[in-house]
């Protein structure tokens, strides 16, 4: 067992609204500030997505996960869709998730913590307010939270009600997985339960149905030696994550909860900071200066050792444990000449804090023939370097955060089928950014555990 998590100081000056003296980017203008306000009226009266307890209970996963005790998966989809929040896709979500976890589990012989990038995962950041095609001009989309992606007038308008329907698609996405973990749907006696259909003719299947045998075969050993089942097998611990990007959203689930101290953002187990939004001095890093909740920050190449030690301080002045994740994004090009050096800031502040490698957002391109995609050469191969880097400046890396998706679709090049950019046409669904597919993802977990036990 780990220490006990200490008890620490409120933020100096901060309250759930301060985050409006500071500049905040990437939000979105509304037309209407009457609507905004009654739609946001109405979502501060709604019950939460997550619990106080749920969020302690993730930070101390993380603490242990600092402490190299467990290995940490992060995935789920680059941006929801409200038309996707359907039973079969979220429970896909959360197949590709466990079959992961277990890969690692066994491979890393270390337990996991799965995080899921979704039940809330509806708002994006954009290089551009707005968008231009054959002259006409119209406000990006940034995600259903906020408006529609259809190239009309109608659709791109930023739209109030979005964030109720936003927060209601969270929580029957939320409740569901609840149910599905608590009813043993992540029983370890069972994980040839957690197969999907369209893999079964995979180059990796074999080896997948390999491991659930193994550990299988180890679970009914246990239990004839101890003449127990334990409970903790037939269930396993799931939080939920999205990036914190739409302020007016975020602060109507910033509550206090009785017999805790502090405040608490209720939107999410673990919210994260994206590199446009992580100025030392705005609004983000302003509003989660002040919650309980374990936070995240990406880190790309334009980050500054000095830059990331301030933000180090602001978000973890007292150097809790469990408090701080570092995903660190610079693409298989970059990672080499910039990650050492912000290891090294680290280091020097003193603080825990868990390294985690996000080696899908720096990889981006575009095809000749207009898609965007990502190369899973390149993306494997900053993961293999974060690894090696980690280790040669003393390090760690605690975990991996990959865009995915339990879908049969074509969205990245490469993996173990070899798909090309003419496969791209065959089932492109993203409306923003590339995802692994369920076969690619598996072979990333497969490909943690050996680059792992390359360098024990």
């Amino acid at each position: 067992m780990t220490e006990r998590l200490k008890t620490i100081t409120p933020a100096k000056g901060w309250r759930p609204d301060s985050w409006k003296q500071k500049t905040a980017g990437q939000q979105a203008r509304y037309d209407d500030q009457d609507e905004l306000e009654q739609a946001l009226g109405k979502l501060r009266v709604l019950p939460p997505l997550v619990t106080s307890w749920e969020i302690l209970g993730l930070k101390q996963q993380i603490a242990e996960a600092q402490a190299g005790k467990r290995f940490l998966l992060q995935g789920g989809d680059c941006a929801e869709v409200f038309d996707e929040c359907e039973s079969s896709i979220v429970a896909n979500r959360l197949k590709v998730l466990l079959q992961m976890s277990l890969i690692l589990l066994h491979g890393l012989e270390k337990p996991g913590l799965r995080i899921g990038r979704f039940a809330g995962q509806y708002a994006k950041p954009r290089s551009d307010d707005f968008e231009t095609r054959d002259g006409v001009t119209l406000p990006s989309y940034r995600g259903d939270l906020v408006n529609g992606p259809d190239f009309t007038e109608s659709a791109r308008r930023p739209d109030p009600q979005r964030l109720l329907r936003a927060h209601a698609r969270s929580a029957m996405s939320m409740n569901f997985v609840r149910g599905l973990v608590d009813g043993g749907f992540a029983d370890l006696h069972h994980p040839e339960f957690w197969d999907l259909g369209w893999v079964t003719h995979s180059p990796l299947a074999a080896e997948f149905h390999r491991i659930a045998d193994s550990i299988g075969q180890s679970v009914k050993f246990m239990e004839t030696v101890t003449g127990q089942q334990p409970g903790s097998l037939r269930r396993v611990d799931f939080f939920t994550s999205h990036e914190a990007l739409h302020l007016p959203y975020e602060e109507t689930m910033i509550r206090q909860v009785p017999r805790q101290y502090g405040w608490f953002n209720l939107s999410t187990h673990f919210p994260w900071i994206g590199m446009r939004t992580a100025e030392l001095e705005g609004a983000h890093v302003e509003m989660f200066r002040g919650v309980r909740n374990p936070v995240g920050v990406k880190v790309g190449p334009g980050m500054s050792s000095e830059w990331l030690k301030g933000l180090i301080r602001t978000l973890n002045p007292d150097n809790e444990a469990g408090r701080l994740v570092l995903i660190h994004r610079m693409s298989a090009g970059k990672v080499g000449d910039h990650l050492p050096g912000l290891i090294e800031a680290v280091r020097s502040t003193g603080s825990p804090v868990l390294w985690i490698c996000d080696p899908m957002h720096g990889n981006t391109e575009k095809t000749a023939n207009g898609y965007k995609t990502r190369r899973f050469d390149n993306i494997r191969s900053e993961l293999e370097q974060a690894f090696e880097i980690h280790a040669a400046c003393g390090s760690r890396l605690g975990g991996v955060h990959l865009e995915l998706t339990g879908e049969n679709v074509t969205e990245c090049i490469g993996g173990a089928r070899e798909l090309n950019e003419e496969d791209l046409t065959r089932c492109y669904k993203t409306t923003v950014d590339p995802r692994l597919n369920y076969e690619q993802a598996l072979e990333m977990a497969m490909l943690v555990v050996r680059k792992h036990r390359s360098l024990a």
